[in-house]
């Protein structure tokens, strides 16, 4: 159910312009993120294609969203905001334009292309299939030749492309279809700085793609390669996208009202990879239901870490509270042939502590 909402209220966000203003989101937010598409009155253009014209596609895209919350929900575990998926606080979080913000819109985007490129390899789309590429043909294009590629590209034996890779190319047009669309005729700081970051999230899949190779020849000799490209691990994306999150940039609107600029003259201006927001992060010590914090009273923290986890700087100076709690584990496991595995259930103490 949890996920459920979350799904929903990016959703809402990405495709539902309701009266008032274009960023408001409506109470409305438990509902089945299917049933907006089903209301394509309001919807226009490319995304109100996918809509009405790829049901299948629309799916995949549901999932990606999945993957880009569990992995926002990895990077934040330790930290004040958490990226929790409760609909008061996500909701709020999603119309402002913190660092927290594009964080979810890069993750959510790259999810997105993820999930649609995995179902193109796999045959679960019949709108696309795997990237074919061959040493005739199909060679790779300029907006996909990066220098990470460069690297990963065999430099010894003879080697020629073939297999079936990832075609990266479908799920960063279909991402970009979907969640760009509703925005592209807006020049507005806060659209501009959503569309960056959800180009970012993109980038982080396409760019880092690598290269594998199968060997063919008698005995195993590798008189020939065959070779093809693979999109990086899911967590590998996060891990690089919360690195962004740590260095992102605030930016200001130019003169010019079509583009930004950082709002200090010796900030280094951000590249296509880079997260940038426009609003400062509230502390999310204590709960506000303005800025969407639900504060961190209760979260677990670390007694003995210095680092984020830490009760201190978790706890936000106001102290915490120390319990033993026993819990269940397996243990004593022994190996019976052939072929099973039977452990006994232990209790043990663990010292828990929780902020106050």
């Amino acid at each position: 159910m949890e996920m459920r909402l979350v799904l929903v209220a990016i959703c809402l966000l990405l495709v539902t312009p309701i009266a008032g203003s274009f960023w408001t989101v409506g109470n409305q937010v438990v509902m089945d993120p299917m049933l907006i598409c089903k209301k394509t009155r309001r919807l226009k253009g490319k995304t109100a294609d996918i809509c009405r014209k790829e049901p299948s596609l629309l799916k995949e895209i549901a999932k990606g969203v999945q993957v880009g919350t569990k992995e926002c929900q990895y990077q934040f575990r330790n930290r004040r905001w958490n990226c929790t998926t409760m609909r008061r606080s996500l909701r709020k979080i999603l119309l402002r334009d913190t660092r927290e913000t594009g964080f979810v819109n890069a993750i959510t985007a790259a999810g997105v292309t993820y999930a649609v490129t995995r179902a193109c390899t796999m045959g679960h789309l019949v709108e696309c299939s795997c990237d074919k590429m061959t040493s005739k043909g199909n060679r790779l294009d300029k907006l996909t030749r990066t220098v990470e590629m460069e690297k990963s590209l065999p430099t010894e034996g003879d080697w020629e492309w073939g297999g079936c890779g990832d075609n990266v190319k479908f799920g960063f047009k279909k991402s970009r279809d979907f969640m760009d669309a509703p925005y592209r005729k807006r020049s507005d700081i806060k659209t501009l700085v959503k569309l960056h970051n959800n180009n970012a999230g993109r980038l982080a899949i396409r760019d880092y793609m690598s290269t594998e190779c199968k060997c063919h020849g008698l005995s195993g000799s590798c008189t020939v390669r065959t070779c093809w490209r693979k999109m990086p691990a899911f967590r590998d994306v996060g891990n690089r996208l919360k690195e962004s999150f740590d260095g992102a940039a605030k930016v200001i609107p130019s003169n010019d009202g079509h583009s930004f600029i950082t709002e200090g003259p010796t900030i280094k201006p951000p590249d296509r990879f880079d997260l940038i927001y426009s609003e400062d992060s509230p502390d999310f010590c204590k709960p506000n239901r303005k800025t969407g914090s639900l504060g961190t009273q209760g979260r677990r923290c670390n007694s003995t870490s210095q680092g984020v986890d830490g009760c201190e700087l978790l706890c936000c100076g106001r102290g915490y509270d120390t319990r033993v709690v026993k819990e269940k584990i397996s243990c004593e496991c022994r190996f019976r042939w052939c072929c099973e595995v039977t452990c006994n259930t232990c209790l043990v103490k663990k010292t828990v502590n929780t902020c106050r």
